[in-house]
């Protein structure tokens, strides 16, 4: 008896054994049933003892074959269990970082807040974007390790959340081509004559905006309103509009969309937070997000 045991057989085996019957397991595996009735033989061969036995039209397992059936059961089963197990083997050198992103930050900026986790070789990065105050409820409940935004979080005794300065940029204003000339002359005074391009009021900077304008004694003409930066400064590089924008991202702006800058939204800057759950926070990667040094 070869005490060698061929796993290929054992295999076909226990499908002929699940499928009850030689022609049903050659249909599963997509071959011959002499094929299969063959690989049977040789393992029963190896173990000395028959494992089937004749049953009207079909066959049933002798004990032998019960026997074989319950070692097979196992080692298939754990075999279906590798690829899972290989996968989290893999993910275990992972860090995993899970950011709320608030619908009122500028998402144009929100590569350059993550710049000092980027470095993490094994970094997996979820993000997830969504109201200021919904984040905060799903950062309460320890479902997401930080939160960027515009702005800290409000005082709340049933929250214990804690923000962290991460710097803060000057706005400017940005034109398309085709609105450049027009909007450079008389700037600020010529935002009354060309189209002008808003955050909504999600955005903090909204309403200190507002206030430049007033400020200015300007009335702009504004012709569209949006949540998104990125979205507002592609519609912007379409020329509908000029807009305001950070003044960090000039470059970004000038060589991603074809943006030229028109002149300082002066007094008017963007902040930017990070909110967590602890005073200290102890997530390797949101402690490098703050130890970066403030733009």
């Amino acid at each position: 008896m070869n005490t060698e045991l061929n796993y290929k057989h054992l295999y076909y085996f226990w499908v002929t054994a699940k499928e009850g019957g030689m022609s049903h397991a050659a249909d599963r595996l997509g071959l011959a049933v002499q094929t299969v009735s063959a690989q049977v033989r040789l393992l029963e061969q190896s173990l000395g003892h028959a494992l089937f036995k004749p049953a009207g039209r079909g066959l049933a397992l002798t004990e032998a074959g019960q026997a074989a059936l319950q070692v097979a059961e196992q080692i298939f089963h754990l075999g279906e269990q590798l690829p899972a197990a290989v996968r989290d083997a893999t993910r275990a050198s992972e860090v995993r970082l899970v950011v709320g992103i608030s619908d009122g930050l500028p998402k144009l900026a929100v590569r350059d807040l993550l710049e000092p986790a980027m470095a993490e070789p094994n970094l997996r990065l979820l993000c997830h974007e969504g109201e200021f105050d919904d984040l905060l409820a799903e950062l309460a409940l320890h479902r997401l390790d930080v939160v960027l935004a515009d702005r800290p979080a409000p005082a709340n005794p049933n929250l214990r959340l804690y923000s962290h300065a991460l710097g803060s940029s000057a706005l400017g204003w940005y034109a398309p081509k085709a609105w450049l000339a027009q909007a450079k002359q008389d700037f600020p005074n010529s935002l009354a004559n060309v189209p002008v391009l808003l955050p909504t009021a999600h955005a903090s900077v909204r309403l200190r905006i507002d206030q430049w304008f007033e400020g200015h004694g300007v009335l702009p003409r504004v012709v569209g309103e949006f949540e998104d930066s990125a979205l507002l400064a592609t519609f912007g590089s379409s020329g509908m509009g000029v807009f305001p924008a950070s003044e960090r991202m000039r470059e970004k702006l000038s060589k991603g969309y074809g943006l030229q800058w028109i002149g300082a939204c002066d007094g008017v800057r963007e902040h930017f937070y990070a909110i967590g759950t602890a005073r200290k926070v102890q997530h390797p990667l949101v402690q490098s997000l703050l130890s970066a040094p403030a733009a």
